[in-house]
């Protein structure tokens, strides 16, 4: 984090979050030791391939995990509009209990991976949309409305009075993810978690809802916690990047320093894939060779050795990696640059 950002108070603040999941072979270690801060206004980013525990990770923050995960940590909320609130340890609160289920949707608010299944196919969109409202704002059916026909204005729906009693079914997906972020947003949260918003949409529909998001995090200085596996999403929308692989965050850093100076090895196989403009149409994009290893009983070591071109054997196999600061805002996860990791490459 920046040194500005260090002297701000986080409005939420992750140490620590461990999620263990009991399987047949053993125990799996889903999220092992993540540790972010978000402020005000700001965007981070989280980062990494399908099943590295972006999702877990984001859906702890408002206790929706399912009940097999086992999930320890801090996770302390700072309001700033409520500071009866402060330094509340979200996971110490029972999750259907009256304090999180007032927290949830009111102060944090979550737009869902695929919005067909996050809505309900058996009530209209408008009804849906009403409910939140109703629960955390008016008890007054005709006022909840009206907020939630603003709100579907706000988000580039059009005839809302119709769109209000259509069902799930008949919006298109760019509309469902409209509807899902209207809904997310009308009780005006203090912070967003936005998990895959552009999931299976179209790259118009895509940069039309990114767009949305950031008018509308200018309009109400909301924060946004934004899970992703796109660099181009990440690039386009956040100030801060934490880079997840294996359930551990293995670099975190400003947007801008990450693009322009990747330490992590798997940060720069990401960097790599990434198709670039003038490329050529016979360039191959690079790749990392491999598949994640399933973090079940893991020994102590680097979860990205088997696929590290750069590992340092006897070091990188052995013994659990050191969270190394390489400038005032830029910590990796990695021997490379630690200590250990130098002196073993010496010799």
């Amino acid at each position: 984090m920046t040194q500005a950002a260090q002297q701000e108070q986080p409005i939420l603040s992750v140490k620590d979050l461990k999620i263990k999941i009991k399987m047949d072979n053993g125990i799996m270690n889903a999220v092992d030791g993540v540790d972010f801060n978000i402020y005000k206004g700001k965007t981070l980013g989280l980062v990494g391939e399908s099943g590295c525990g972006k999702s877990l990770t984001s859906r702890s923050i408002i206790s929706i995990n399912p009940k097999e995960c086992v999930t320890t940590g801090n996770v302390e909320y700072h309001s700033p509009t409520e500071p009866e609130l402060n330094g509340t340890n979200l996971l110490s609160l029972k999750p259907t209990g009256k304090q999180i289920r007032s927290i949830r949707g009111r102060k944090i608010s979550m737009i869902f991976q695929e919005p067909m299944t996050a809505f309900s196919p058996m009530y209209t969109i408008g009804n849906q949309i009403v409910e939140a409202i109703r629960i955390h704002q008016t008890k007054d059916k005709k006022k909840a409305k009206q907020i939630a026909l603003e709100m579907l204005a706000k988000v580039g729906i059009s005839d809302q009075e119709k769109r209000f009693d259509q069902f799930p079914h008949e919006f298109s997906g760019g509309m469902r993810q409209r509807a899902m972020i209207s809904m997310a947003l009308s009780c005006n949260p203090e912070i967003l978690i936005a998990d895959e918003p552009t999931t299976a949409l179209d790259v118009t529909i895509q940069a039309q809802v990114l767009e949305l998001m950031k008018s509308l995090q200018a309009e109400y200085g909301m924060a946004i916690l934004l899970v992703t596996h796109d660099l181009g999403i990440i690039a386009e929308m956040c100030d801060e990047v934490a880079v997840m692989y294996l359930g551990k965050i293995v670099e975190q850093a400003p947007v801008k320093e990450i693009f322009a100076n990747p330490k992590h090895p798997y940060t720069k196989g990401l960097m790599k894939s990434m198709p670039r403009l003038g490329g050529g149409k016979t360039k191959r994009l690079d790749s990392i060779e491999g598949s994640v290893p399933l973090p079940i009983d893991m020994p102590p070591m680097c979860g990205f050795y088997d696929r590290c071109k750069d590992r340092i054997e006897g070091v990188c196999n052995t013994r659990a990696v050191p969270n190394t600061q390489v400038s005032d805002d830029h910590t990796v996860r990695c021997f490379l640059y630690s200590d250990q990791g130098e002196g073993a490459a010496a010799k």
